[in-house]
């Protein structure tokens, strides 16, 4: 059975340590492969200054060139939303309906689980590994208590605690700093080329 990893985010810009977790998990897992899955217009940060969706895609697709494990998915970008995990699960479920599907997190994420749209229907539809991240763990008895079934789909992976954010990343071109290193040089050029989160006509702000 192909076994395939889902990595969503908004990707705003992606950078080395997405790369690294995705590598780490496909590694770990024996994945065949990655799908990078761009959020469209992620509800919960809206206000954030965001590259526009064809930029994020863009950049993703840097990102992951040269890479035959990585693809990317505009699942998400291309239905109308609202957007949730559960729904893109589905449709992935409709694109390889024989397939072992992995939907990749950070602890940061299992610990927002319950409040996400239908969290027990989205275990049931797939496995859920979660990579570990430097933030406040989980409350794992609580989320076996609301979706007992999340102790059967569970996988931890242990992995590289990368203290990279997009927030951060956004946060030092706004400043006029460097992000050499942090992102991929072809992702570095891009950004400085078209004026990314220093342009306005370059966002889509909510």
């Amino acid at each position: 059975m192909e076994k395939i990893g889902i990595f969503g985010g908004t990707f705003n810009p992606p950078h080395i340590g997405h790369l690294i977790l995705a590598e780490t998990a496909a590694d770990a897992l024996r994945l065949n492969h990655v799908f990078f899955v761009p959020a469209a217009e992620p509800p919960h940060k809206v206000g954030m200054p965001r590259a526009s969706v064809e930029d994020r895609l863009k950049m993703v697709e840097m990102s992951i060139e040269g890479n035959a494990g990585f693809s990317l998915s505009r699942v998400d970008i291309d239905r109308p939303g609202p957007h949730y995990a559960v729904d893109t699960i589905k449709t992935f479920q409709e694109q390889f309906p024989d397939a072992d599907l992995h939907f990749l997190m950070g602890s940061d994420s299992l610990r927002d689980l319950l409040t996400w749209e239908h969290p027990g229907e989205l275990v049931n539809l797939c496995k859920i590994v979660v990579m570990s991240r430097p933030v406040v763990p989980p409350d794992m008895d609580s989320l076996f208590a609301e979706i007992p079934e999340l102790r059967e789909k569970l996988i931890s992976i242990s992995s590289p605690e990368i203290e990279i954010s997009s927030t951060n990343i956004v946060a030092r071109v706004r400043n006029g700093q460097s992000v050499r290193y942090r992102v991929q040089e072809s992702v570095r050029e891009y950004i400085y080329n078209y004026g990314l989160y220093t342009n306005p006509t370059r966002e889509s702000i909510k």
